[in-house]
């Protein structure tokens, strides 16, 4: 197995969200370096993926080693504001259900941790956030 492709690995997740939130009720996703108004959308959810701290599992040459490359997808759910907390939780319980533990692609997801309501959301919108981490084992 070759090094893993970090767009790769992105890209499996951000597909797997933007496909669920297309679907009844549609949900805009923002994902990072993307123009979005916020203000033309009642409901959207910001996606931002990252990988954290990286270890070697063993201690080989480059060719016959291996590598726990660890991850961090961070969800902003932004809802109308004013409204309470109910519609932002049921799309928070979309995502949940959508990566809670399971395995896609090799990306072995780790238990959602949130919702967590977030005091400074922007103006106008009632703002909880979800994080999931993620592993994946690269062989070389």
């Amino acid at each position: 197995m070759a090094a893993v492709d970090l767009n790769t690995v992105r890209s499996t997740i951000e597909s797997r969200l933007a496909t669920e939130l297309a679907s009844s009720p549609a949900i805009s996703v923002v994902f990072n370096n993307m123009a979005f108004d916020s203000t033309t959308q009642d409901t959207f959810v910001q996606c931002i993926t990252s990988f954290a701290a990286n270890s070697y599992i063993t201690q080989g040459g480059t060719s016959d080693s291996d590598n726990q490359i660890n991850g961090l997808i961070l969800l902003n759910v932004f809802t109308e504001e004013g409204l309470g907390s109910g519609s932002n939780f049921t799309v928070c319980k979309r995502i949940r259900d959508l990566y809670n533990r399971i395995n896609v692609s090799d990306v072995i997801f780790d238990a959602p941790t949130g919702p967590e309501i977030l005091t400074s959301s922007p103006q106008g919108k009632f703002q909880t956030q979800t994080r999931i981490t993620f592993t994946i084992y690269e062989a070389l």
